[in-house]
């Protein structure tokens, strides 16, 4: 223990941790830069605040505050002690209706903010696209503003009084009319009022700078909007008295389509007299092409406010009357507008992508100019993309003139930053020759203040460097930011990284094979870090048990960031920091599908758990769960099943036998089917004569261990359908008529461990054991190969399996080509009903329906046919997402327990209470019926188990 951290426990009540997991998460914000800092401090309250001050002030040790960690600027990094405030200091102190007020502690999320206020019709005005996890002490910091700004303006305006303590120890109540002034303050600013009359751009978005104009008699002496913008650099942020909108009660969102974003810009000004509540604009590059967007190649999103849904879409209705457009759609359902506007609050990862797939970085994120001269400003923008050989796509504010781009910079090289230097350089000349601020919304931090005498001249940027030194004489807060700025291209994160490829498993398609790539991939928006799933989304089950940062993707991502770089994470792949944080990884694969930028985490746990353990012993969990097919084989082959079940039913022995295994005490042992679906489906008597396509149902090992009877009503829905089913090759199933018939010889040793049977390799994979997952593959496109002569699909019941062979087969075994081809032969069951027998519909079941999308399905495969095929079987309702924690293996293992549970309280355990009776509990996934059985004693069950079922009931 370092003798700060000694001192820094001594003096507070909060958390101290120099621990270098806790560094490793905070080197980084949402920016191009990154620093290591000597530790993080969580206060408790104002008192801890002042104590750190104290502290560091005696060691010269700097102080940066930090809320969400989503700053674009490198302004939520330092070198010297971190203050957290998402910890402790994350309350909502009180709420009066009647005032229009709230008052906050720096630490609370703005969508806790905003529940709040809902029930009384109002809502905080500002809402950044990172609203589900940014912090209003971040808010602050930056003057942030959101889509909302054009009606409520930015956080500025929505300040009433702050309570600070700056870097001397004095505790301030800032206002209006001088009051909280630090001594000083009002002898600078009466001493330059000319020059804060005249040396200050009037736009709505100009953040760039201190807002020393605020500080004017004509304004008020506004201290507290003065402070805010000011990035930490003048005082630490206790506490806020923030102003509250009313709330319209009701809003349309009229979609106007242009050509392209130039004519988009053009227009947006001419929007603003008809009292918008947002104008924001994309184009195409942003959109996913399933986008219900009309034929464009940009869009303006204009909402309109009501007192009923009728005045809403008028109001709606009058804009696009007149604005010149080539098409628009008007959406007044609720649904509807946040699917849109999920697209819009994405764009802030989807832009770090280019088209070709190539990387895009923040730096230039939120330049504004007046809203008026956009559409010009936006086509000499273009021209030097052009001229610099760069490319970016422009989207954001158009209403206010602010732009967000993330541009393809060349940050790795020598050649590429110097171009990143006179690019923007020369970007910094352009927004002021069109009036603009640097900053038009998340400050100016590393990435801009070397650039703002540019804009304001050397003697206001002077006029700054001495406010900074009324409030913080000492240079102790943010040091580097906004005054006296490190260079823009200093301490860039990439500069860390290796050089040269990393030796990896996986194939990294998306990112070259580059494992540095694909972990580059996490800048850092914390979408991760939302703390309620919304609608289906799944990412992050286990941040959202534990709210550890470490625990979320970019947590993770961070560390492995820090491993490869090798400064503070020293022992690469055997790093335990990295392990520990991986270990409450479920694998749940939300964050393909759910991060903007597709982070794969689960790929990423795995390829480390190899690196790992290789050449050492692994966990018991890995032999247990890890090689379950091989072990579920073995009781196959013996006829064993009988016994396993009432051995495992035995109280001492099967706490033995959890403890040997590393299975958690408080889980109970699955029984193993009597009879697999394999020996059901080779004594089958007869099979009904069917024309239909033929499909080959994949025995996944828990289909053909634990759950037979979903392999068996799968058969009878798909031959009800009029498809001709068979199963893949074998010894064993030497009977099923697929392709030319032909079977591989095994000895029976060779069966045994379950070298004549297909397999996904899911367990293996899990668990890291990527040889043995290569190994079982191969061994599995051997059986295959007469299958995949045909275009015969894979039917797939058992989702986890289903994605592993769409994903990590081909990742697996890149130079395979029949990996390719069986991954794009996987069909999922309502898939291949849907693709293959069009023209039959299903048995009519009409009964509500409750449960949880398997998070393997939603990240991976998709669930649009089985929704369209639960609709034409009278199944009505919604699944609701996340992730049910048990996650195959994960569930299981000791130590996971508290967790598991947690993840399944976040959705599928209270929509399953609070279903009526006779809700019909759908669970595709193996996992997710052992939980519910386990844990709410409810028999879920697979959607084709459901059929069959209402089949038989038919025939009855």
């Amino acid at each position: 223990m370092t003798d700060l951290e000694a001192e820094l426990r001594r003096a507070v009540r909060g958390d101290v941790r120099f621990d270098v997991t806790s560094r490793a998460l905070t080197t980084m914000d949402a920016s191009n830069y990154r620093r290591v800092p000597l530790g993080v401090v969580a206060p408790r309250d104002a008192d801890d605040v002042a104590a750190v001050l104290a502290v560091c002030r005696e060691r010269g040790v700097p102080v940066v505050a930090r809320g969400g960690g989503t700053s674009i600027a490198g302004q939520a990094t330092g070198t010297g002690v971190v203050l957290d405030f998402t910890r402790h200091m994350n309350r909502l102190v009180s709420l009066d209706p009647g005032a229009r007020e709230a008052v906050v502690q720096p630490g609370l999320v703005l969508d806790r903010l905003q529940e709040a206020a809902a029930p009384h019709g109002l809502r905080f005005g500002p809402d950044p696209s990172t609203h589900s996890r940014c912090t209003l002490g971040g808010m602050i910091g930056n003057n942030s503003c959101g889509s909302h700004s054009v009606a409520w303006g930015t956080t500025a305006d929505s300040v009433r009084a702050l309570d600070v303590v700056t870097a001397r120890g004095a505790r301030l109540g800032l206002g209006q009319q001088w009051a909280g002034a630090p001594a000083g303050l009002r002898a600078l600013a009466e001493g330059e009022l000319a020059r804060l009359r005249t040396g200050f751009p009037e736009l709505p978005r100009r953040i760039s700078g201190y807002a020393l104009d605020a500080l004017l008699p004509e304004k008020g002496a506004d201290v507290a909007r003065s402070f805010c913008g000011s990035e930490g650099t003048l005082g630490v942020l206790t506490q806020a008295v923030v102003r509250l909108v009313e709330n319209p009660r009701a809003r349309a969102l009229a979609v106007l389509a242009y050509a392209d974003e130039a004519a988009a810009a053009q227009a947006a000004a001419g929007l603003l007299p008809y009292g918008p509540l947002t104008v924001e604009g994309m184009a195409a590059d942003l959109v996913p092409s399933t986008a219900a967007l009309p034929r464009g190649g940009a869009w303006l999103f204009v909402e309109t406010g009501g007192e009923s849904p009728g005045e809403a879409r008028a109001r709606a209705e009058a804009i696009v009357r007149a604005a010149d457009v080539l098409d628009s759609l008007i959406v007044t359902d609720p649904a509807g507008q946040r699917t849109l506007w999920r697209i819009r609050e994405d764009a802030s990862g989807t832009a770090t992508r280019m088209p070709d797939g190539s990387e895009a970085w923040p730096g230039w994120e939120d330049c504004a100019v007046p809203p008026a001269r956009l559409g010009a400003y936006l086509r000499d923008f273009r021209a030097l993309l052009t001229s610099h050989g760069l490319r970016g796509t422009p989207y954001g504010h158009f209403g206010d003139g602010c732009i967000h781009v993330r541009i393809d910079f060349d940050l790795l090289t020598e050649a590429g930053i110097g171009r990143f230097r006179r690019f923007s350089e020369d970007l910094a000349e352009l927004v002021v020759a069109h009036g603009g601020s640097l900053s038009g919304e998340h400050g100016d931090g590393q990435a801009r203040a070397e650039l703002l005498p540019k804009m304001y001249g050397a003697e206001t940027v002077a006029l700054f460097e001495r406010a900074k030194g009324v409030w913080d004489p000492d240079d102790l807060l943010n040091p580097g930011m906004l005054v006296r700025p490190s260079p823009m291209d200093a301490d860039l994160r990439f500069s860390v990284l290796p050089r040269e490829p990393v030796d990896v498993v996986f194939g990294y398609p998306a990112d070259g094979g580059d494992f540095s790539a694909a972990v580059r991939r996490c800048v850092g928006v914390a979408k991760c870090r939302t703390t309620s799933a919304a609608g289906s989304a799944v990412m992050c089950p286990s941040f959202r048990a534990t709210r550890e940062e470490e625990h979320s993707t970019r947590g993770r991502a961070r560390l492995l960031h820090e491993m490869l770089a090798g400064e503070l994470v020293t022992d690469g792949w055997r790093s335990t920091e990295v392990r520990d944080a991986l270990d409450l990884c479920l694998s749940c694969k939300g964050c393909r599908s759910d991060c903007p930028v597709e982070v794969d985490m689960a790929t990423y746990k795995a390829e480390f758990l190899h690196h790992h353990y290789e050449g050492r012993r692994r966990p018991a969990a890995h032999y247990s769960m890890g090689r379950l097919p091989v072990w579920l084989r073995w009781v196959a082959r013996t006829r064993t099943a009988p016994l396993v079940n009432a051995l495992a039913s035995i109280g001492p022995l099967a706490a033995l036998a959890k403890r040997l295994g590393g299975i958690a005490p408080e889980r109970r042992i699955p029984r193993v089917a009597k009879e697999t679906f394999g020996r059901w489906w080779s004594r089958r008597p007869g099979r009904p004569g069917a024309d239909g396509d033929l499909v080959v149902l994949w025995p996944d090992t828990f289909t053909e261990h634990l759950s037979p009877d979903v392999g068996r009503a799968a058969v009878r829905v798909l031959e009800a359908a009029g498809l001709r089913v068979a199963l893949p090759p074998t010894v064993a199933l030497a009977k099923a008529p697929v392709g030319d018939g032909r079977t591989v010889a095994l000895d029976p040793l060779s069966l045994l461990r379950g070298r004549g049977r297909v397999c996904c390799g899911l367990t293996y994979v899990s668990t890291g054991q990527l040889d043995r997952a290569r190994t079982v593959l191969r061994r599995t496109l051997d059986l295959m190969e007469p299958i995949l002569a045909t275009d015969a699909p894979v039917v797939v019941l058992e989702p986890s399996c289903a994605a592993a062979l769409r994903t990590d087969l081909p990742e697996l075994l890149p130079d395979d080509p029949r990996a390719a081809r069986l991954a794009a032969s996987v069909l999922t069951f309502a898939e291949a009903l849907e693709k293959h027998a069009p023209a039959w519909r299903p048995p009519a079941v009409n009964r509500p329906v409750t449960g949880q999308t398997h998070c393997h399905q939603h990240a991976v495969l998709g669930d649009a046919p089985d929704r369209r095929l639960r609709e034409a079987a009278g199944l009505t309702g919604e699944l609701t997402g996340g992730c049910c924690g048990l996650a195959g293996n994960f569930g299981f293992e000791k130590g996971h327990y508290e967790v598991s549970v947690s993840c399944a309280e976040d959705q599928l355990l209270p929509a399953v209470r609070d279903a009526t009776d006779g809700t019909v509990v759908l669970a595709d996934g193996f996992s997710c019926r052992t939980q519910l059985e386990q844990l709410a004693g409810v028999r879920g069950r697979h959607l084709a188990e459901v059929l069959a079922g209402a089949l038989d009931e038919e025939r009855s």
